[in-house]
Parts: structure tokens; sequence; C-alpha cells
């Protein structure tokens, strides 16, 4: 959960001049499931391709106020979040989610109270091949994102830097 309030607008215009690098914005192709709040927290990566095994994982830890982003190279084959996952994820602590691939489950997703941001909704589950990598650095629709980068999400856009924020 968001505990210091942040507009991700504002922050685009307060590091428009940066060329280091470490300011970097999502584009504009995330849609907002879950619950339907600001989030930001520092980043645990995972690649996932098609199969949802390492996230399953991750949100059974201890999400300690971290925003899970997930590679799923942008399929839109298999839903890689749904609201059970959702429900784990709320419990343990995660501030939120973002995927570059599909969710199931909406109506599970909104009552899990997380708020979830991906690319679609698709309703056949992923296959369980334990396959997947976690806490290495992800490319996300072009943009590096990197195990303890900070990621902020609101109803703009998102933006992950190198460094929290606020």
């Amino acid at each position: 959960m968001t505990s210091t309030p942040f507009s991700t607008c504002d922050l685009c215009d307060a590091h428009e001049g940066d060329t280091s690098g470490d300011f970097r914005v999502l584009p504009p192709v995330f849609r907002a499931f879950g619950a339907e709040r600001a989030f930001c927290g520092p980043v645990h990566t995972l690649r996932a391709p098609e199969d949802n095994s390492r996230v399953r994982e991750a949100v059974a830890s201890a999400g300690e106020g971290r925003v899970l982003v997930i590679d799923g190279g942008g399929s839109l084959r298999h839903a890689l979040v749904g609201g059970n996952l959702a429900l784990a994820a709320a419990r343990n602590g995660w501030a939120g989610i973002v995927v570059d691939g599909s969710v199931r489950d909406l109506a599970e997703l909104r009552a899990a109270g997380i708020p979830v941001r991906a690319l679609a909704a698709m309703p056949l589950r992923t296959a369980k091949r334990g396959e997947g990598q976690a806490g290495e650095p992800v490319c996300i629709q072009g943009v590096w994102v990197r195990p303890g980068d900070w990621l902020y999400a609101d109803e703009d856009g998102i933006v992950v830097a190198g460094r929290s924020l606020t």
C-alpha cells in the first residue's frame, strides 16, 4: 500500500531532464484490474513464460510492501494471475502486481483488494511446469525493470526508478 502520496505525472515532471536511465516510464498499455488505487514499492521480478509456478511461490511468501513485476513476455494466451493468487498476495503483504501478460477471475481480483495492472483478461490458466526465474532484470514492454527498483503506479501510468522517489 502507498504510505506517501505521489502522482506519476508529478514524478515525470520532476525527472523530465533525467538522461541517466534511472527514471523510466512504462508504455500506456496496462489496464487496472483488482483494487483501483495507487501503489508503490520496491520491485521483485519474475520471468514467467506462460507458467505461473514462480508467481504462486512469490505470492505465498512475505511481500513486505514490495511490488511483484511479472514478465509474461506480453503473452495474451494464458492468464498468469487469478483470484487465488491475488488473494494470497494481498494476505502476504504485497503492495501490488504488474503483469506483462494476462489475468483472469476479474471479480475475484477486485475482491482480493490488491492493485493489479495487466495487459488484458484471459480466462485460460497457465500450465504448471515449474519454469521461470525470480530476481533477475526483466524487460517489460521494452523497459528494463530490475530487482530493487522502485515502481509507482496510479491512474495516469506506471514509472520505475532506481531508488525511492517519495
